[in-house]
């Protein structure tokens, strides 16, 4: 008869390893119960006080990755990935938790605050740029955007973030090194108030009148935290050398003309008072130049400055190819010129600037050749009397995209006092678009200029405008070359005028000594004259290549070739720059 025995534990290990889930089972699911009963606000208060004593491993623990946890609970959770270093899973959670609550900005602030540790400042960026457009006054959001713009060199626009967050305050000004210049002039220029804000307008400010000044080209400028949270300012600056200086950096501007007959003789802050001295001379027999002009702070203030000048020239003009109807013989003349004046350029704040300026001019016109009797009367020799008004605004500042947009307007009325001449006038607009498209340095620059002018009335020939490529002219249609065997006349004439003028370009090398730059360029405009006598009679386009080369970081040397699209004429040009 068989016998049945019961068997204890040691032999039934299968049901023991059952008991043993059932038993974790059952406490999971207290805990889980117990952990749903707690109340949202004491849940989030425990996970706030394990926060604050760093127990990150306890706070991930505690959260779940689950859209359904309050955004509090999902930001902790994120925060604490992230001081655990796993910046990925970090990462991960706060899109996570900004894709579940898009409205609160602290995802995107903590996301930027991970792109910015990363060093990637382009993502870090975007996304606190989106936390600022949810909630503009976050303290913490616009100090970490600055100082990102500060690090990548950006001063305007990290000014712009830190005043929202009442930073920076400034303790002290330095100057490294210090300038020649008068100290109360210098002082004037600089617009701050020591223990206070320092504003993004005060630095435009200081800008522009240290710019009137024409004495600092290249500048920079250094925070330096302080124990006490303020920052010492400190201006570094690269002053145009000593009138008396025979250093190569002060020697070379004054013959960069050589190659074309020419010297520039400056002078800068004479007696420290911020008086420049510049002159030009030029010895082409074909066009003969000499000009001279003084300028200083009017009343040691650096708002004010005053010109007076002289310009004189000498000039054999060659207009067969521009006059028209076309002349069946050569058409030209000698012109001589000699004008003196006085200018007062004043600044009213950042965003204008105003010019006045009265001069007296004279002209008389020899050996003239192949020109109509009706055209003669732009040959008339005469005195005249000018007045000059022009005014210059900042109209676009977008800093954090480093694109400017600037107008000017300018009308101008004067008389000639021979006859057929008499009462003229004479208006010009111009808008001017500057676009640096990475966020630091110069690699690449878009500039885009847009003019157009118009005269009322009888003018003399030297009052004309002019198209094209001459070293003397300022309206560059760089496909039509102003000269003809050296002579002056080649590129169309005209009492109105449209120009716009776009480049690219890009810095091909960087050696310190030397910066190159290349890239494209457009000009597209038209010229007329109701006199018929002179005008582009078509639309004019020219494209090309253009290299501009920085010397001594002082002027530049321009070379180029233009093609004229319409009459398919090539042209290579080449002209220095201060």
């Amino acid at each position: 008869m068989a016998t049945h025995r019961r068997l204890d534990l040691a032999g039934r290990p299968q049901a023991r390893a059952l008991i043993v889930l059932l038993f974790v089972f059952l406490f999971c699911a207290f805990q889980a119960r117990a952990q749903a009963n707690v109340p949202a606000a004491d849940r989030a208060s425990q996970v706030k006080r394990l926060y604050d004593a760093g127990k990150w491993d306890a706070v991930v623990r505690a959260v779940r990755q689950s859209p359904a946890e309050p955004a509090d609970l999902e930001l902790d959770r994120g925060l604490a990935l992230a001081q655990l270093h796993r910046l990925r899973e970090a990462e991960a959670a706060l899109q996570a938790g900004h894709q579940g609550h898009p409205r609160d900005p602290r995802f995107l602030v903590e996301l930027g605050g991970i792109a910015y540790l990363e060093k990637r400042f382009s993502t870090a960026k975007k996304e606190l740029r989106r936390a600022l457009d949810m909630d503009p006054r976050d303290a913490y959001a616009n100090n970490l955007l600055a100082s990102i713009y500060f690090l990548e060199g950006n001063l305007e626009a990290a000014l712009q973030y830190w005043n929202r967050a009442e930073k920076p305050i400034v303790s002290d000004l330095m100057y490294d090194p210090q300038p020649r210049l008068d100290p109360l002039i210098l002082d004037r220029a600089f617009q701050f108030s020591p223990g206070s804000v320092w504003k993004r307008n005060q630095f435009l400010t200081t800008q522009a009148e240290l710019k009137l000044l024409d004495l600092f080209p290249h500048t920079y400028y250094e925070l330096a935290a302080q124990p006490d949270g303020s920052f010492k300012l400190v201006w570094h600056d690269s002053e145009r050398p000593a009138w008396d200086s025979t250093t190569l950096d002060s020697i070379s501007p004054m013959l960069r003309g050589l190659p074309y007959q020419s010297v520039y003789p400056e002078f800068a802050n004479l007696n420290n008072k911020g008086l420049n001295w510049l002159s030009f001379v030029r010895w082409d027999d074909e066009k003969r130049w000499l000009s001279s002009e003084a300028a200083w702070p009017l009343e040691e203030n650096p708002k004010q400055r005053i010109r007076l000048y002289f310009v004189g020239r000498n000039e054999n003009w060659n207009i067969t190819r521009t006059l028209a109807p076309t002349a069946p013989s050569a058409a030209g003349f000698n012109m001589r010129r000699a004008v003196v004046g006085a200018e007062v350029a004043s600044i009213a704040g950042w965003q204008w600037q105003w010019n006045l300026a009265a001069e007296y001019s004279y002209r008389d016109f020899r050996t003239l050749t192949g020109i109509p009797g009706p055209a003669e009367r732009f040959f008339t020799d005469s005195s005249g009397l000018t007045l000059r008004a022009n005014i210059q605004r900042s109209l676009i500042r977008f800093p954090e995209r480093r694109f400017s947009l600037d107008a000017g307007a300018s009308g101008e009325a004067g008389k000639f006092t021979a006859k057929p001449l008499g009462r003229y006038g004479r208006v010009e607009g111009l808008l001017a678009a500057n676009w640096l498209p990475q966020a630091t340095g110069e690699d690449y620059e878009v500039t885009s200029l847009l003019r157009t002018g118009g005269t009322a009335g009888q003018v003399p020939f030297d009052e004309l405008y002019m198209l094209g490529f001459d070293r003397d002219n300022e309206l560059w249609m760089r496909g039509h070359n102003g000269l003809v065997n050296g002579q002056k006349g080649n590129a169309p004439l005209g009492t109105n005028f449209i120009l716009s003028n776009s480049d690219i370009d890009k810095v091909v090398y960087d050696g310190g000594f030397l910066l190159v730059k290349a890239g494209p360029f457009v000009d597209t405009g038209d010229i007329t004259d109701p006199s018929q006598f002179f005008g582009s009679r078509k639309w004019l386009t020219d494209t090309g290549l253009q290299t501009t080369v920085r010397v001594l970081g002082s002027f530049e040397f321009v070379l180029g070739y233009g093609k004229d699209l319409r009459s398919g004429n090539n042209t290579f040009y080449s002209t220095v720059t201060r």
